[in-house]
């Protein structure tokens, strides 16, 4: 999924300058970050990502996987950036843009009012409602999603050593045009709806599994 090498200084660098939102980046720190290449893994530990002055998004994607750093802030959309052009940018935790991927997300919105942006922890029961997504290559934009929203049991999520007990909320996506059916799923601290991971479809046929590894939240930052 993701053309990765190890971040290069300068890119990373210029990069966080141009954004404006995150600290400085050293090149000892870089080095405790490792970003894989085409099929392998990551596996990060709580000592490899403290030492990191930077905050830290786990991307697994069916051809490899990932650490990207929060390189943008803008009106509520972080930039969560790799090398080269691979970006994953995402909204109250749900991917809502990616650039540099074999199949990408180019927009998505909610035209009936978004739940996520109302915090998941609110949701009591089954929710309806209607997403619009842009997929490329193959110029399909503006389909019209139907999603339901249904919050589950609590489960115990373990990230980087810590037990987090958070409620798995799924998500079902349909496009009866297309005959498309997806299944994402969050799981939700159930006291403010911060979203720790989640497994979602950027296309069809492409799931990503995001983890919060060192989370930016504006309340804590």
């Amino acid at each position: 999924m993701f053309a990765l090498r190890y971040l290069s200084f300068g890119g990373l660098a210029l990069a966080l300058v141009v954004a404006g939102g995150c600290s400085s980046v050293s090149r000892g720190s870089l080095e405790a970050v490792r970003l894989a290449v085409r099929g392998e893994k990551v596996e990060p530990t709580a000592a490899s990502v403290a030492a990191a002055p930077y905050f830290q998004l786990q991307v697994n994607g069916p051809e490899g996987e990932a650490i990207l750093v929060l390189a943008s802030t803008g009106h509520g959309q972080l930039g969560w950036y790799g090398t080269g052009n691979d970006i994953v940018f995402t909204r109250d935790g749900v991917v809502v843009k990616t650039v540099g991927l074999p199949q990408n997300l180019d927009d998505s919105a909610f035209p009936s009012g978004n739940p996520f942006a109302a915090g998941l922890q609110r949701l009591n029961g089954p929710l309806d409602y209607a997403r619009r997504m842009d997929w490329s290559p193959g110029y399909r934009y503006g389909v019209l999603v139907q999603a339901h929203l249904e919050p589950k049991a609590l489960e115990d999520v373990e990230i980087l050593g810590t037990v987090r007990h958070l409620r798995r909320i799924d998500e079902q996506l349909s496009v009866p045009g297309l005959g498309t059916h997806m299944t994402n799923r969050y799981w939700v601290d159930p006291s403010d709806g911060f979203i720790w991971k989640s497994r979602q479809y950027i296309a069809p046929g492409v799931p990503l599994e995001l983890i919060q590894l060192r989370p930016y939240r504006e309340d804590a930052s």
